[in-house]
């Protein structure tokens, strides 16, 4: 598993604040900060890169950052981030939304809208009295099930930590960062699955749970539902229209109509899952041996020139490229 760690010690005082922020920029995304401990700054970041899924432990002096729309169009992942505090507080403004977090929470935001971070108080007067230490996991927009527009309802939204999916997604993460010196690449590709089931799982679960008006919709939380059982079903070859709608009794018509209103077709839908599925398994190392043809096969695309079409024209590459790629960019261990 590649690991890496940036730490200030060996950096001149007088340049520590801005070479911290040029780390962060390489390995988190780009802001503008200040901090009233500019001075004496003092910071370390250990970056766990799972493949298209990144984690980073940050602990640091209090500071400010803004992203504005400027650095989106010079910089932008595409990414949601998700900050689990675990110590300290930290605030962030996203959407029209402001939350400050306690240790245990967490909070989703998006690298692609403009946001404003601090760690400490709510007041401007104690945002930089206190540092911070939190986790962030960066997630590709594409790899979470869900309509951008439901997603950009949770933006900048306190996830309670303390029980539930969002607790066991916190353990999972907290025991990552802890011993990522013992893991393999293999084990590696494995948690990014995991750690990807269970990200989703605990934002359905805030969807679900969301009082406003649109969320409690019952035709919402029927989508969310239907969404979920796809996710279950995506090896199945018999999964169909017609088999979702029976599964939760409504016709294919009232199904397409769900769709249809999120800009969605069931086909295409379930295509891209069982795509992302098929990306996953390219880059696990313990399906090295498996040929593509039969991965294909195994999420739902029995045609290989169907699956290689399909394939690069929603990733740019075709299967054969993306798993070398993937390969050679597994860090050699010595164990």
């Amino acid at each position: 598993m590649i690991t890496s760690v940036v730490r200030l010690d060996d950096v001149p005082v007088w340049e520590r604040f801005d070479f911290w922020w040029q780390a962060v920029a390489r390995s988190v995304v780009s802001v503008s900060a200040s901090s009233d401990r500019a001075a004496d700054f003092w910071a370390e970041m250990t970056t766990v890169d799972l493949g298209s899924v990144q984690m980073s432990r940050v602990r640091c002096a209090g500071f400010e950052a803004h992203r504005s729309r400027s650095r989106i169009r010079s910089s932008d992942p595409e990414a949601y981030q998700l900050s689990l505090v675990l110590r300290g507080s930290s605030g962030i403004r996203q959407e029209g939304r402001e939350t400050l977090l306690a240790p245990t929470d967490l909070m989703l935001y998006d690298t692609s809208l403009p946001f404003k971070a601090w760690t400490g108080s709510g007041s401007a007067k104690g945002r930089h009295q206190a540092g911070s230490d939190g986790l962030i996991l960066q997630i590709p927009h594409d790899a979470l099930p869900f309509p951008a527009a439901q997603v950009r309802r949770l933006l900048a939204a306190r996830i309670a930590g303390r029980q539930g999916v969002a607790a066991l997604l916190g353990d999972v993460l907290r025991g990552l960062v802890t011993r990522c010196d013992e893991l393999s690449a293999a084990d590696a590709a494995r948690l990014r699955g995991i750690i990807l089931d269970l990200v989703i799982a605990a934002l359905a679960h805030e969807m679900e749970a969301d009082p406003t008006p649109s969320m409690t919709d019952p035709g919402r939380t029927l989508g969310l539902q239907i969404r979920a059982f796809v996710e279950q079903q995506l090896a199945q070859a018999d999964l169909s229209p017609a088999a979702i709608a029976a599964a939760h009794h409504i016709s294919v018509r009232q199904l397409h109509r769900l769709f249809q209103q999120e800009g969605h077709t069931v086909g295409g839908w379930i295509r891209r899952r069982r795509l992302e599925r098929c990306r996953r398994a390219l880059a696990d190392p313990l399906l090295d041996g498996m040929p593509i043809n039969a991965i294909a096969a195994r999420w739902g695309f029995p045609n290989d020139s169907h699956f290689n079409r399909t394939f690069r024209r929603a990733f740019g590459v075709t299967p054969a490229a993306y798993r070398r790629q993937a390969q050679e960019e597994r860090p050699v261990r010595d164990d």
